[in-house]
């Protein structure tokens, strides 16, 4: 889905690729088992708008004006994959974002801003404010006719301490491929 995403993007419209991360939780593993996709209310919910126009703007800079980047999940749909995940016995443990090689398809003016698999400053912002304890992050760069993904998992700051970095988390992928002895 991120790549037919990405081919999408134009230096206008960055189209975020955005979904809930379905799971379950034990002591020392956080397991997906699903991803549950939401509309972007970002243009049509007032607290969105409100939001984007009172404190992310004027903390993270004027490219977020542009009504096309950045992600706000309508609160029906959020509620709604909150119930489907708890009647399955789940719960909603992060998100998954994509973030395209900006430096190369971007506006001139944003080339600088190099991006990659790691938090941005809004995303450790939004990470420390859902609390949800895993957040992924799809980096896709083009190069030449080949696509390349980086893939790493992050837990919000704590609580008590918003300025931290996210820490990264160990990020293990199963597949359903039976192997042999």
């Amino acid at each position: 889905m991120a790549v037919g995403e990405y081919r999408r993007i134009t230096s206008e419209t960055p189209l975020p690729c955005f979904a809930l991360l379905v799971g379950s939780a034990d002591q020392a593993t956080l397991t997906v088992e699903r991803v549950a996709f939401g509309r972007n209310a970002r243009t049509t919910d007032p607290a969105a708008r409100r939001e984007f126009t009172e404190s992310i703007v004027p903390l993270f800079g004027p490219a977020y004006e542009n009504e096309t980047r950045g992600w706000w999940l309508d609160s029906h749909d959020l509620l709604r994959a909150s119930r489907e995940a708890e009647a399955d016995g789940l719960e909603i443990l992060g998100s998954v974002h994509m973030h395209p090689d900006w430096h190369r398809i971007g506006p001139p003016d944003e080339r600088q801003l190099i991006l990659s698999e790691r938090p941005t400053p809004m995303d450790q912002h939004v990470f420390g404010n859902t609390g949800w304890p895993v957040n992924l992050i799809c980096y896709l760069e083009r190069r030449g006719d080949v696509m390349y993904h980086a893939l790493a998992a992050w837990a919000p700051p704590p609580p008590e301490s918003p300025h931290l970095p996210c820490t990264e988390l160990p990020l293990r992928i199963r597949t359903r491929a039976v192997v042999g002895v």
